[in-house]
């Protein structure tokens, strides 16, 4: 080994810079180098270089990003030189006249011909038609790679990592023994090969090694989702370029649902997107009140009322829009009533019709701007129903019109979506009206969406509330499924991961949302998921040991790595933690308690 320098530039004294070691070069120069023939110390740190000699035959493009998204810090540096094409094509003869000769040598002896010889005069002739009629050029190509390390022991398990790498893509690798100074300075940006091992290369294969690409989410325009895990990254996205605008995050208690979802809901607001929040946990309240949005409390006391038999008004061309409303309250009355029979259901398909008949409501499209019947209608037409059935019926729906639940939805609707972000928070309803409030808002919030064509984003959180009943489940499909004719980007969250996705119709709003995040999971359900994925056991493992925000991020075909980020007054804003929300309570009430600051001025 030979030590080159031990100036320590940290040691300089006034004397030494007068005597001429004032150079910026001296300055910023190492303590020492030291280069010996497996590895170069430069300072405090070791490098190694590895040079490429042999390439697979066949490549696609993109093709190198398993070194590009290697989990170690590299220098990669090619080197590219053209060459002549009347010379190449001298070259080229004398090889396939030397392989033919090889090959007819075997023949005549009785020997199979050497399968590598008969592949590569198979590309050698290919080669020289393309070259012959200037459809590729030629060029002499030099890969090399250095890794580095702060001790011998970690050079070495990452140089033998990054050659099992590069022998997965079927590269063959050397180290660049006894020639480690010069392989050093090949891969530092000084664009100098000083190895000059080079490598025939035509213009279709050299393109296939570049642009240094890896699984990138950037676009020009969307908001920012947060970090690219394997290269840094941003991840900035617009999902309404997709082919449709819909989201699923899906993630345990505490994994940094909602923490995701705020952010992006500011973040979509600021580029003018009209914000729609089902709220059941009232965790968006300070973010309202941030953005100056409405945030409408749900309750049984609550002056806002809204009203399930609302019609659109709207006519679409082979659309029933009476079908498609008493399709969604059967659903809702489901929920409200508990199970029913083919009889009972079949009574209140024919009672729901007549309700609005008697309200002057048909199929005519002219009918259906009328003032809708409420849920005391379809009471007084189920007591008209003499029959078994009927009476059970009028019974179960009795509370709701008479009992503990009146007034509840049993009002006209007094409200209408103006503000551009408005949450409608169900926190102060009992376990058992939860669904019900879901879908009546999100009934609500669908037909006023279809009036005006808009930028909307509507985000259901706690989906799992609402899935787990089967009508309620195909409601939210049949929402995900016609969103993008409404410039609607519907966002499912939810913490219940099994009952999301072992229904058909969760699994149908899953292959229907373009973008998935999948934020820490627990052992539970990571089985369920990675079958549902196609997940490998490193992805697996990945969803488990992952941190608060941070999960995989689909967009499309491609996934990536994500770590959610925010700005110090964007974490003020959005965050839910209650350690995070105390210590700004805390700091608040220290600075409401300060003595005022009392200017005294003394006269002379």
């Amino acid at each position: 080994m030979t030590p080159v320098n031990n100036l320590n530039p940290r040691n300089l004294s006034l004397e030494s810079l007068e005597k001429g070691i004032n150079s910026l070069a001296d300055i910023i120069a190492p303590s020492s180098v030291e280069i010996d023939f497996n590895f170069i110390r430069v300072g405090e740190r070791f490098y190694k270089t590895f040079f490429v000699v042999g390439y697979p035959r066949f490549v696609s493009s993109n093709w190198l990003s398993p070194v590009i998204d290697f989990d170690h810090s590299l220098n990669i540096s090619m080197f590219i030189y053209p060459t002549s094409s009347s010379d190449v094509l001298n070259d080229l003869r004398r090889k396939i006249a030397e392989m033919e000769a090889s090959i007819s040598s075997e023949v005549e002896s009785g020997r199979s011909p050497d399968p590598k010889i008969e592949a590569a005069l198979e590309d050698a002739l290919g080669l020289q038609q393309e070259l012959a009629r200037g459809v590729e050029r030629f060029f002499q190509f030099s890969l090399y790679i250095t890794i580095s390390a702060d001790s011998l022991k970690d050079l070495d398990e990452a140089g033998k990592k990054l050659s099992s790498t590069l022998s997965s893509l079927l590269i063959v690798p050397k180290i660049a023994t006894l020639q480690m100074e010069d392989g050093f300075k090949s891969s530092v940006p000084l664009g100098i090969d000083k190895l000059y091992i080079t490598r025939n290369m035509d213009t279709t294969s050299l393109a296939s090694t570049f642009p240094f690409t890896s699984a990138m989410l950037t676009q020009d325009k969307g908001v920012l989702y947060g970090i690219n895990q394997q290269n840094g990254s941003l991840i900035i996205f617009d999902r309404f370029s997709l082919e449709n605008a819909n989201e699923v995050v899906l993630g345990k208690s505490g994994s940094g649902k909602s923490f995701l979802i705020k952010l992006e809901a500011m973040r979509q607001f600021m580029f003018g997107t009209e914000i729609i929040i089902i709220d059941p946990e009232g965790e968006y309240e300070s973010l309202t009140k941030t953005l100056g949005g409405e945030y409408v409390a749900f309750t049984t006391s609550s002056p806002i009322k809204i009203n399930p038999f609302d019609l659109s008004g709207l006519y679409e061309e082979g659309e029933n829009e009476l079908g498609l409303k008493i399709l969604s309250l059967r659903g809702l009355l489901k929920i409200a009533l508990g199970e029913m029979n083919a009889a009972q259901d079949a009574i209140l398909d024919r009672a729901l019709v007549e309700t609005y008949k008697n309200k002057g409501i048909t199929t005519d499209p002219a009918t259906q701007k009328k003032e809708p019947p409420l849920m005391e209608d379809l009471y007084k037409t189920l007591s008209q129903i003499k029959d078994d059935s009927s009476h059970d019926l009028t019974l179960r729906l009795e509370k709701f019109i008479k009992g503990s639940l009146s007034g509840i939805f049993n009002q006209q609707s007094n409200f209408n979506i103006q503000n551009p972000l408005t949450i409608f928070s169900l926190k102060g309803l009992e376990g058992e009206l939860m669904p019900i409030a879901m879908h009546i808002v999100l009934d609500f919030v669908w037909t006023r969406v279809r009036k005006d064509l808009k930028k909307r984003l509507l985000i259901l959180d706690e989906a799992w509330y609402i899935m787990k009943y089967q009508d309620s489940a195909s409601f939210v499909y049949g929402v995900a499924k016609r969103a993008r004719k409404y410039y609607l980007a519907l966002t499912t969250i939810t913490q219940d991961v099994q009952d999301f996705l072992t229904t058909d119709y969760g699994k149908a709003i899953l292959s229907n949302s373009s973008i998935q995040i999948l934020l820490k999971q627990s052992p539970t359900e990571i089985d369920s998921i990675a079958k549902v994925f196609y997940f490998s056991l490193r992805e697996k493992e990945y969803l488990l040991a992952s941190g608060v925000g941070e999960g995989l991020f689909f967009a499309g075909l491609a996934h990536v790595g994500l770590k959610v980020v925010a700005a110090p007054f964007e974490k003020e804003i959005v965050t839910s933690n209650p350690e995070d929300l105390k210590k700004m309570q805390e700091e608040i009430s220290q600075k409401t308690t300060e003595p005022p600051i009392v200017n005294q001025t003394k006269s002379v």
